[in-house]
């Protein structure tokens, strides 16, 4: 039996009863809303053992790499939507995969790419994304029409993603940004509809709005990745309790200074990632908070305050005895840029003994 004390640090540890209680939690959201699909993001993820529970059966998937688009596919999970403005270079790669069995949506905001999209002899389908209120990706609404009509018959809907509602603080902030993303990318589609064109996929989402959503009409599916895994911005910002944090980084002490009330870990910026979200939440995580082996916060408000390279210097109060090697968890600060240099989980369910070992896909 290999357990959490047998294992190299750094690495990452997937606890399956949490990741199972925040899968049901967006399941339960959604089972509120008949009709609506909930097309997992498996941008965090990135693991095929997961999208087994996320979305069995080798249901709709969404991806944020072409990389993660084959890896799955491959796998079976045919219905896809690569969630990252496509460009010409890429549009070959998502026709071959296409073209050998798989159905990838693309997106794009831009008349110029809608007509390579419309253009281009491959099996292609895309959707028009909208900017519902983040400001990142996305064409105002009323210039979706003009995007959609260049696609011509490759067009097959609408597409937004409300990021803006991470800045959200209580039940009604998040409601209100849901009610805007919800009405952005329904009212483009019926408009799209009236004008004679066709709009079968309305999608949208953020765990956020995903969860907090008083109503999806007009929606056909909704988009969600975060849930899965948690970290401590998401659990302040009521996507999961704070303690539901699947994902985790296991570490050994490799330096101890009383003097300063620290402990050095193994894990530092390349292991935890230097994102530091709760910054703006209402409590600061720093790098992230430390928990003893079994993901218990038995150490206070542990907080890594400083992460260099492969260093984390974590604030400990109290100063509790340490030893070299002794294992500890660090739960992250943004769960998806923390597991992004990791290839596996070590998975646990509930105890220090590892069950099983998942792959991840990295790179693009």
């Amino acid at each position: 039996m290999t357990t959490l004390n047998d294992l190299e640090t750094p690495c990452l540890v997937l606890d399956l009863s949490v990741l199972k209680r925040n899968l049901k939690l967006m399941t339960d959201a959604l089972a509120r809303h008949p009709g609506v699909v909930l097309r997992p993001h498996m941008k965090t993820a990135k693991s095929r053992d997961v999208a087994m529970l996320a979305a069995p059966n080798f249901g709709p998937i969404t991806v944020s790499t072409l990389a993660e688009a084959k890896y799955f596919a491959d796998a079976g999970w045919i219905d896809q939507i690569y969630a990252v403005g496509i460009t010409p270079q890429k549009l070959e790669r998502v026709a071959a995969m296409n073209e050998a069995g798989a159905r990838i949506k693309v997106i794009t905001d831009d008349v110029e790419m809608a007509e390579k999209i419309a253009a281009h002899p491959g099996q292609l389908a895309a959707l028009v994304e909208v900017d519902s209120g983040e400001h990142r990706g996305g064409t105002v609404p009323e210039g979706a029409m003009t995007v959609a009509r260049a696609l011509g018959k490759k067009m097959l809907g609408t597409f937004t993603h409300g990021g803006h509602s991470y800045l959200g603080r209580s039940q009604a902030q998040m409601e209100e940004v849901a009610e805007a993303e919800r009405k952005s990318v329904a009212d483009t589609a019926q408009a799209m509809r009236d004008a004679g064109l066709k709009a079968k996929i309305v999608s949208m989402g953020s765990s956020p709005t995903a969860l907090y959503a008083k109503s999806l009409e007009g929606i056909t599916e909704v988009r969600a990745g975060v849930y899965m895994f948690g970290d401590l911005f998401q659990g302040q910002i009521g996507t999961h309790p704070l303690d539901d944090i699947a994902v985790t980084v296991l570490a050994s002490v490799v330096g101890k200074r009383p003097d300063r009330g620290t402990v050095l870990l193994d894990a530092g910026a390349m292991a935890m990632s230097k994102d530091r979200s709760t910054e703006a939440a209402p409590k600061d995580f720093g790098f992230g908070r430390l928990l003893d082996i079994d993901g218990k916060p038995s150490f206070g408000d542990a907080i890594m305050r400083r992460a260099y390279q492969e260093h984390g210097e974590v604030a400990v109060p109290g100063n509790p005895v340490f030893h070299i090697g002794d294992k500890v968890r660090v739960a992250p600060n943004h769960t998806c840029m923390t597991v992004a240099a990791h290839t596996h989980y070590h998975v646990v369910d509930g105890s220090q003994e590892v069950i099983a070992v998942w792959d991840r896909v990295n790179h693009w």
